[in-house]
């Protein structure tokens, strides 16, 4: 393993799928890489282009996602772990699955359930749909 995705939106699964991250890129032999990611989802509205700019909203979401990120920094500096830290925007399999290709990941490690106020059946539709998008393994952790 070398470039392992963690998916974040903050929540507490979310942070248990980061440590549980650390402990395995710890375990390598050869360098591992922890990529961390925050997706943002786009406002989706024909009047938002109207009053606001496309920097204004590119400022926005790097500002909500980095808000979250930060939270993790030193759990990740504490670490000792090759780490990144990523904003995206988009939906949130398309973001995970051209950011696996992109960054070359071999391993996806997430929260079973995020912030979203809609609780899924059994899984997070965003857990679900991450998990039928993907060609690499995924941990799924609770």
């Amino acid at each position: 393993m070398r470039n392992i995705l963690v998916p974040t939106d903050g929540s507490k699964p979310a942070l248990r799928a980061l440590e549980l991250a650390i402990s395995m890129a710890k375990q390598q032999i050869e360098t591992c890489t922890v990529h961390v990611v925050n997706v943002q989802s786009p406002i989706i509205s024909n009047n938002v282009s109207r009053f606001f700019s496309a920097d204004v909203l590119t400022s926005y979401y790097d500002d909500e996602g980095k808000a979250i990120l930060d939270t993790l920094i030193p759990t990740l500096s504490a670490s000792g772990v090759q780490h990144q830290t990523h904003v995206a925007v988009g939906t949130i399999d398309d973001v995970i699955k051209r950011f696996i290709t992109e960054h070359k990941c071999d391993h996806l490690i997430m929260g079973t359930r995020g912030l979203s106020p809609v609780p899924g059946l059994l899984l997070g539709s965003a857990a679900t749909k991450i998990i039928h998008a993907v060609d690499i393994p995924v941990t799924l952790v609770k």
